[in-house]
């Protein structure tokens, strides 16, 4: 037989597979039928559970090429295997876009408002050269399509427009028809389909617990227990009924939400042939939408070509406020740089489905044009979508644990079956009670009742304002250790306040004195700058975009005007934005002053929006009656002052910006450049803004104060106290941060910070990293060793450090991620790769921020939370609708409850099944067993009835130092059980030796609870049933699952108090009363008629165990010891204050190591001499530098 040939899809990245190729086999086929027929059905349960047997059982491998079935497993941690059918098509070409590379000397130059050239071969969709029809092989995973690539012989996704096109290329637009295109990438259309009924019904049932389930209420039936089988047959109809509604609703309320954008009008352009209306769900790649005027709900991701648009992105990033999308840059014909396009890097020229346009802006005689990229699933929203379709699991130790405990329960299930067959019953016998103990060690209830503490923690979460995608997550919420925070808009206020300026001229700053609305400057390039500099727009009468942005022009006083449809002609055919100064602030004008001069107008002819990654934005403007074009350029001020002539710049350029950035003012910097004669409107539309950023003259300083929010202190104060690591990690400079980060306490009053300079290699020299201490210590106070005081420093670093250290210092980087606090100036790729880092050291990593740049980290991190106004977003796996980070220790709290409550009732259902074994296997030593009633009352009126209750009691209203345990298999949980069953099974063990002591004890069925005697009647159930034996350790277990639900409901320092919990104390109290009073009629036949004096023995027993239970697990699972602790510091940072911790407890109890990486790192940096560095010191890379830098 061939080997199955093996590649792989999506390589190197988060979604990668390994795909292997198979064939159906008939004699296979056959096998599984036959055994399928024998098995009773089982054997087709058994393939359906497990998709990488069901295909090897029922195909033969083959080379991919040939494959009509494949199998896929994911090469992360989980190895989740699955199965894909490959299908075919027949298209007019191989491939989808046919997208050419143009020539330079072939690259159109459209003027405005002129048609281009639609021909097809210069276009952007090729047309194929002959009418011949290829076969498309291809599969579908995840709403993903992947096609057959002959060349690499192995499957490719489909990608559009999205990945390696040039900008050039994009401009390049087709008037092909969309017909071949359309039989690749399918519909637009994010089709989620709610199931019928039917279909959902059976996917529920084949689950294994409900076939466990049914196969549990044969059993019993055979064995004569039809009341209880009937009962767990009512309970399982209404657990499916209930999950059966729960599952419908989520997809009809994910049908509801993608629905508004599936179907709508669009106008597309094709070409000479002019416009066509036509549904979006016609829309393919390289189709060119035409937005109109009065704006869209976007139903694709689209670049745009020609003017500008309004776009609210809520709905993606959680950012309320809109943002102003501009044309994609397009390159200057001729030789040069053709800049690749990239959805994420060229966010700001996007626009993605699911979004809403607002308005839009054009040219005259051009439309809004935007050339759709992708569609359907590929869209952001499409992603979104399909990450709640199909979560990623969760690599948490509790459910392996839990299935692990499961195996050792089926063990001590098969010690019972063996006992069954060492009693010489009859062999049907002998069947029946070996599988009646396995349905009573393993519960079939164990899996609902683990996952009602997350069900009750998502609840109560939504009442305060925190969503959830991706449930499964808050269990892991319950582990966090490190928090990482964006500062603005989520530590600090989203706008922010005018605080001062610091103009410059001549390369030196002027004197402060004088206002912005001084007339002798209102016409300065620093003021002309701070109006026109920004992407504003008007939305129903008032200004809307940025607040950094609004907060600028409003200092200035000058009014934003869009001009009207004729004042365009002022402005070569366009239609700009115009600014100008107020009328009232106009001085009066002397007689013969030209017109244009009294009347200031400034028109914004073009605008490179702000980029994360560059730090800063510019606009090219025309002021009313010049000719020559200037722009304006402003973001951080070391990047503006990299690219500004060195003579404008002051020499105290730094002094000045460190004296404002130390009291944490934003500080933003202003520049400007007149440019040269050559640089006309059109020449300006096709230049990079690399050709316009430079040579600019340095203006000055804009300082801003950014106010932190009110919850901001008080929830890191908690997290602190909590021992939760915090970090801020920002795009801010890096010495405002600092600032802002000992305002709000992540960086205590007296906690000293340590600058991290790191240079990279030049001159041949290799990678520097520079030491110096940020507070500015008087050199007594610098210490000369590593003493305590120096290992408490925290470290601060800049993105452009950080990117060196991860190049050229690898040592390095895991000790400055163990004791970096604040990381500045960081782009959005640096803040998923600082994420990523920290996940390495065994970090449970946190995330927080607006969603705006921070979409990566919060989708990497165990946790992410986005601030936003949406309860879905596709930024991060939660959402919360406070506006501030206090929704962070409320995830906490929940998830420390939600795990805590995992534990107690899995330790409970554990407990149940064994002490309910037990009794079982003393009664079978007598040839008894529990009666239907009894099994009824146990499992349902006080087994299920306080598993589901223990889970009702909500979060402690505190976070405490100490996180819960992650693992059932630590020796701390284990002791706990172990002990428990050791109590339980010698209080049953004596209760059933003493009943057999007594001197009115006998063998066989005596009289009934109720008085009645059916003796002789042997064939009668109940009469086989009812004992001494039975009645005692019915009653004495009964109050032994009453003590364990009390020892193990825990409440402080993770939960609630048991008394809080009203429904689980009414649990609590009504068993034993139950159980006391006989409960119910039907179980009195059951209860032998026991002495008033026994009665009194069993209660003295039982509250004799309840006592023991309580202490036991108070002395093997309560807290832990803290009188040897010795005070720790809190100047010191949260990773310093766990390294002294973990010091004090090796030194004095002698533990073991630490398996957490970040915890055996920090003991070895306690012991080196070394670390952490001296301030003022260097430190060289070791060896030479390397060729190509990888971050």
């Amino acid at each position: 037989m061939e080997r199955a040939s093996k590649a792989y899809v999506n390589r190197d990245e988060e979604d990668e597979m390994e795909v292997s190729g198979y064939s159906p086999c008939c004699w296979k086929l056959a096998l599984v039928v036959l055994g399928t027929v024998c098995s009773g059905g089982f054997l087709l349960l058994f393939l359906y559970w497990l998709p990488k047997l069901s295909v090897r059982w029922t195909c033969s491998s083959v080379p991919l090429r040939d494959a009509r079935v494949l199998l896929l497993r994911t090469t992360d941690q989980f190895r989740t295997w699955s199965r894909a059918r490959v299908a075919s098509f027949l298209a007019p070409g191989s491939d989808p876009l046919g997208f050419p590379q143009l020539p330079e000397s072939r690259r159109p130059l459209c003027q405005a408002g002129q048609p281009e050239d639609w021909d097809c071969e210069e276009g952007l969709l090729s047309q194929p050269a002959s009418g011949e029809q290829v076969e498309i092989r291809c599969f579908v995973h995840h709403n993903a399509r992947y096609l057959w690539s002959a060349e690499s012989q192995a499957f490719r996704r489909l990608r559009a427009l999205e990945v390696g096109q040039p900008c050039s290329a994009l401009h390049a637009r087709a008037g092909c028809p969309a017909v071949p295109r359309r039989l690749f990438f399918g519909a637009n259309q994010i089709d989620v389909r709610v199931p019928p009924v039917p279909k959902l019904l059976v996917k529920e049932v084949l689950n294994p617990f409900y076939i466990f389930q049914v196969f549990s209420m044969v059993l019993w039936s055979l064995d004569n227990y039809c009341l209880y089988a009937s009962a767990i047959l009512f309970m399982s109809l209404v657990s499916v009924c209930s999950s059966l509604y729960t599952i419908r609703k989520q997809y009809v309320l994910l049908h509801d939400m993608v629905a508004a954008h599936n179907i709508i009008r669009v106008t597309v352009y094709r070409g000479p042939c002019g416009t066509e209306e036509i549904f979006s769900t016609e829309l393919v790649p390289g189709d060119v939408l035409l937005v109109p005027p009065e704006g869209l709900a976007v139903p694709c991701d689209a670049v745009l070509l020609s003017g500008t648009a309004i776009a609210n992105e809520s709905m993606l990033t959680g950012e309320s406020v809109p943002v102003t999308k501009t044309a994609l840059p397009r390159p200057a014909p001729g030789p040069g740089p053709d800049p690749l396009y990239d959805p994420e890097e060229h966010r700001r020229h996007t626009l993605f489905c699911g979004t809403a346009v607002i308005q839009t802006r054009f040219y005259s005689g051009e439309p809004v044009r935007a050339l759709v990229i992708r569609t359907g699933f590929s869209t952001a929203k499409g992603q979104l979508v399909s990450s709640i379709l199909f979560p990623k699991p969760t690599g948490f130790r509790l459910y392996r644990d839990a299935y692990r405990f499961l195996l050792c329960l089926v063990g001590v299930a098969g010690v019972g079956m063996l006992y069954s067959v060492v009693r010489s019953e009859p062999v049907g016998r002998i069947v029946l009670e070996s599988l009646d103990i396995l349905t009573i060690t393993v519960p079939p209830a164990l899996p609902a009742a683990m996952t009602a503490g997350v069900v009750y923690a998502q609840r109560r979460l939504r009442k305060k304002r925190i969503f959830s995608i991706s449930p499964q997550r808050i269990n892991l919420c319950g582990q966090l250790n490190l928090m990482c925070f964006d500062k603005t808009g989520t530590l600090t206020e989203d706008g922010l306040d005018f605080w001062d300026f610091v103009q410059a001229q001549g390369g030196r700053f002027l004197p402060a004195g004088r206002g912005l609305r001084d007339p002798a400057l209102r016409h300065s390039p620093f003021v002309t700058a701070m109006a026109t500099c920004h992407s504003l727009t008007t939305i129903g009468g008032c200004l809307s975009g940025d607040p950094l942005d609004l907060r600028m022009f409003e200092a200035t006083g000058w009014v934003l005007e869009e001009p009207s449809q004729e004042e365009t002609a002022l402005h070569d055919q366009i239609q700009p934005t115009v600014v100008r100064p107020p009328d009232q602030t106009l001085p009066d004008v002397p007689e013969g002053t030209p017109e244009d001069e009294a009347t200031r107008q400034v028109g914004l002819l073009a605008q490179f929006p702000f980029s994360s990654s560059l730090q800063r934005m510019s606009v090219v403007t025309r002021t009313l009656g010049e000719k020559r074009l200037v722009a304006y350029m402003k973001g951080a001020p070391e990047t503006v002052g990299s690219l500004c002539r060195k003579e404008t710049v002051p020499e105290n350029f730094s002094a000045v910006l460190e004296s404002h950035t130390r009291q944490g003012l934003r500080v933003l910097a202003l520049a400007c450049r007149r440019l040269e004669g050559r640089f006309t409107w059109h020449r300006v539309q096709h230049a990079s803004r690399d050709a316009i950023e430079c040579h600019m003259d340095f203006l000055g300083f804009v300082i801003l104060q950014n106010k932190l929010k009110p919850a901001t202190a008080p929830a890191l104060a908690e997290l602190r106290r909590a021992r939760i690591r915090c970090a801020m990690v920002t795009g801010d400079n890096l010495l405002t941060a600092i600032s802002v980060g000992r305002e709000c306490g992540i960086v205590p009053p007296k906690g000293k910070v340590m600058l991290t300079e790191a240079l990279p290699p030049r001159d041949g020299q290799p990678a520097t990293i520079n030491w110096q201490c940020a507070d500015e210590l008087p050199a007594p106070d610098v210490p000369d060793k590593a003493s305590k005081e120096v290992r408490g420093y925290h470290f601060a670093i800049s993105g452009r450090s950080f990117s060196v250290v991860w190049d050229h210092f690898p040592d390095l980087l895991p000790k400055l991620l163990l004791c970096g606090t604040i990381f500045a100036r960081m782009a959005p790729d640096q803040k998923t790769q600082l994420v990523e880092a920290l996940q390495k050291l065994d970090y449970c990593v946190g995330m927080c921020g607006d969603g705006a740049n921070d979409c990566g980290a919060l989708k990497r991190a165990h946790a992410g939370i986005s601030l936003s106004e949406l309860e879905a977003s596709v930024a991060s796996p939660f959402t919360s609708k406070a506006p501030d980070i206090s929704c962070v220790p409320n995830l906490i709290r929940e998830g420390r409850a939600a795990l805590v409550t995992s534990f107690c009732v899995f330790k409970f259902m554990a407990l149940y099944s064994i002490i309910q074994y037990l009794s079982v296997l003393l009664l079978y030593s007598t040839l008894g067993n529990l009666g239907d009633a009894q099994y009824l009352f146990i499992d349902v009126a006080v087994i299920l009835s306080l598993a589901f209750t223990m889970s009702l009691n909500g979060a402690w209203k505190e976070l405490v130092p100490r996180r819960p345990p992650s693992s059932l298999v630590s020796p701390q949980l284990l002791l706990s059980v172990l002990t428990q069953i050791l109590l339980a099974l010698s209080f049953q063990v004596g209760a059933f030796l003493l009943v057999q002591g007594q001197p009115w004890y006998q063998q066989g069925a005596p009289a009934g609870a109720g008085g009645r005697s059916h003796w002789p009647a042997a064939d009668d159930d109940e009469d086989s049933v009812r004992s001494f034996e039975n009645t005692t350790l019915f009653y004495v277990s009964c109050f032994q699952y009453v003590a364990v639900a009390l020892a193990f409901s825990k409440g402080r320092p993770f939960r609630q108090p048991p008394r809080t919990n009203g429904e689980g104390s009414s649990w609590r109290a009504g068993s034993p009363a139950g159980t006391l009073t006989g409960a119910t009629r039907r179980l009195s036949p059951q209860l032998a008629c026991i002495p008033y004096t026994w009665r009194l023995l069993l209660l003295l027993l039982v509250l004799s165990n309840l006592a023991l239970s309580l202490l036991l697990e108070v002395g093997t699972a309560g807290p832990r010891p803290s009188g040897s602790r010795r005070p720790l510091p809190l100047s010191l940072p949260p990773s310093q204050l766990e390294l002294e911790e973990l010091a004090t407890g090796y030194a004095c109890r002698r533990q073991a190591p630490p398996r957490a990486k970040y915890k055996r790192l920090a003991q070895e940096l306690l012991f080196d001499p070394d670390w952490p560095p001296r301030p003022k010191t260097s430190t060289k890379a070791r060896g030479p530098p390397p060729a190509e830098s990888s971050a």
